[in-house]
């Protein structure tokens, strides 16, 4: 199943209508950057012709030379709400799933802003299993790991989030309508390339793993833009 057939028969919808990311939630991750934890949820959007399915190659752009993945809890929302209270946010919760948020590092850094970084097409690859809340409950205490050709490069727990799930709902909803199919990327855990030393990018024949427990594992190729 494809996303765009899953989207169809779960929301009547081909694609989400957005993406929305939450940057930052993790402390570790901020602190790597030289960043200072944000004291609300730092959002930001991917577009939606980034997504692909698992399985399906990673596209290195010849536009920047340092692509790093980020290992991601995604939410996938199921009841449309506006200014949705954080005690009722799960139940606008259709599931959980696993994502990978895609960076390109020189271009996030150069422009200032993060949406060409974040949206080249397959910079979302998303795995398409979807397990309900009333299993995961807020998604608390779940292993989130990235493992590039193996190596493990994040690994953290959901419980390291600076904001929930309900929290992140809440605080993204005041801003604007969350619809059915909507996804939210809910922050990666420290570790990623980018950050190492030396510094450590996706190369074309690369295999990333991104994991989260009782979710599933997300596998990609990677390959060079033709």
């Amino acid at each position: 199943m494809t996303i765009r057939e899953l989207w169809r028969e779960r929301f009547g919808i081909d694609a989400p209508r957005k993406i929305v990311c939450v940057g930052l939630n993790y402390r570790d991750h901020a602190a790597e950057g030289g960043r200072e934890a944000p004291s609300e949820p730092l959002l930001f959007a991917k577009l939606t012709t980034a997504l692909i399915g698992p399985g399906e190659p990673i596209v290195l752009p010849p536009e920047d030379d340092h692509v790093d993945s980020e290992a991601e809890l995604a939410v996938v929302i199921g009841r449309a709400g506006r200014r949705i209270a954080r005690d009722a946010a799960l139940d606008h919760v259709a599931g959980y799933t696993v994502a990978n948020d895609v960076s390109a590092r020189t271009l996030q850094r150069g422009d200032g802003q993060w949406l060409r970084a974040k949206s080249f097409d397959t910079f979302c690859p998303l795995l398409l299993t979807l397990v309900g809340v009333e299993e995961l409950g807020d998604a608390s205490g779940l292993r989130v790991t990235q493992r590039l050709n193996g190596e493990t490069l994040q690994d953290a727990s959901t419980d390291d989030f600076l904001f929930d799930v309900p929290t992140v709902i809440a605080h993204a909803s005041a801003a604007f309508t969350l619809e059915p199919g909507d996804l939210i990327l809910t922050g990666t855990p420290s570790g990623v390339g980018f950050y190492r030393e030396p510094p450590l990018a996706m190369r074309p024949g690369d295999v990333v793993q991104v994991e989260v427990e009782r979710l599933g594992v997300l596998e990609n190729p990677v390959v060079a833009q033709r």
